[in-house]
């Protein structure tokens, strides 16, 4: 029960937080200001999460973790590694695109110290690259690519490109969902094609 409460009072939090990130930027957060946003004590934020920071690295490991979930069911739900691929694409980019993704790299990259952009590449990056990895050694070892670890860099690269600075700098709008579609699908057939192993190979 303890657990349930502490959850809906964390996604609470995580919601006033946004909401101020998206009204004043990083700079204009302070935890008294979520604190008030949420309706929960100050000594509570500080408690839970330590400073500003610590609130900051809580809401990108809660953004990762969504991804991280929805990878490691499907690779509990699948038996083709090819059928995770498929389904990790559109939902990896969706997540890294949306308007919580852009509220946290905007303020990453708003931080004068540097210390958000390597949280941000800590707890987003660190805990969903190891899984991607992982998909592609499956790949390997099923026989649809070779060079696992460089076909995920690739794979990556492709998927993600400069989306994330272009929607963070508001160059770009939220993409659609065919948008999306289209783009992972392009990533993974190339991928798929670039990496093919060699037909004389045993």
């Amino acid at each position: 029960m303890k657990e349930d409460a502490r959850a809906r009072r964390d996604a609470q939090i995580a919601e006033a937080a946004y909401a101020l990130l998206a009204e004043k930027g990083y700079g204009g957060l302070s935890m008294l200001a979520v604190a008030r946003r949420a309706r929960a004590s100050n000594e509570t934020l500080y408690r839970w999460y330590g400073d500003k920071t610590g609130l900051f690295r809580a809401l990108i490991a809660r953004n990762a973790a969504q991804i991280a979930t929805a990878l490691d069911r499907g690779a509990a739900d699948a038996d083709d590694p090819l059928d995770i691929l498929r389904d990790l694409g559109p939902r990896l980019l969706t997540m890294l695109l949306s308007d919580r993704a852009v509220a946290l790299n905007r303020a990453a990259a708003a931080d004068a110290t540097d210390s958000l952009g390597a949280v941000l590449a800590e707890a987003g990056r660190g805990a969903i690259l190891p899984r991607i990895q992982s998909l592609f050694t499956r790949l390997a070892a099923s026989g649809v690519v070779r060079s696992p670890e460089e076909a995920a860099a690739v794979y990556v690269d492709l998927l993600i490109g400069d989306l994330q600075i272009r929607r963070a700098t508001g160059a770009m709008a939220a993409p659609t969902s065919a948008d999306i579609e289209t783009r992972a699908r392009r990533a993974e057939h190339f991928v798929v094609k670039t990496f093919a192993p060699d037909p004389g190979t045993p």
